[in-house]
Order: C-alpha cells, then sequence, then structure tokens
C-alpha cells in the first residue's frame, strides 16, 4: 500500500499558485517544487501588502520578492491564479423582507 498526500501540487508545478500563510500573508508566484512538508518553492513571487488602517485586510499593493521558499509548516492554502474568478457573497445578501 502506498501513501498519498492529501495535497497533489503536482499539476500546479511550473504554473501560478496563490498562497495563503498564517499569520495573514499571502504570496502569488510560479510553483518550481514541493516536499512531501509541503514546503514550496515560489518564483516571481509577489506578496500582498496590508491595508496600513486595517491589517486584517489585504491590498492589491504588491512587492516582489523573486525566488522563495514556504515552509510547509505556514501554508493554509494553495489555490490556482489562473481560471478561478470571485462571485458575490450569497452570506451576505441583503434579506428581503417577507410580504
Amino acid at each position: 500500500m502506498s501513501k498519498q498526500s492529501a495535497v497533489e501540487l503536482a499539476k500546479f508545478v511550473d504554473k501560478g499558485v496563490h498562497v495563503k500563510l498564517s499569520g495573514g500573508r499571502e504570496v502569488s508566484g510560479v510553483l518550481k517544487g514541493y516536499d512531501q512538508l509541503l514546503n514550496m518553492v515560489l518564483d516571481e513571487a509577489v506578496e500582498y501588502l496590508r491595508d496600513p488602517e486595517d491589517s486584517t485586510k489585504i491590498t492589491t499593493n504588491t512587492r516582489k520578492l523573486g525566488l522563495v521558499v514556504c515552509r510547509g509548516t505556514v501554508v493554509m492554502t494553495v489555490s490556482p491564479t489562473t481560471g478561478i474568478e470571485e462571485i458575490a457573497n450569497p452570506f451576505t445578501a441583503q434579506m428581503q423582507p417577507a410580504e
């Protein structure tokens, strides 16, 4: 019986990914490699900066990082940068009054 990773990152190698890290940092880049502990190497990495007024919000301001290693212990989510789109949150829609 072979062990399988809960996360299959092989399909994202040499493709753009967006990574959310514990502590609130977010980074995008091209996935160049990873290991079984989810340590990842990203090339052309860009960090999304926080709003100075509200540290819980990420802004569109970025800073270039280049080649980075993300430790697997701090990786929370990994998603592709292409093929996804933002949708309206259905839970924040205004409730219609009953007639």
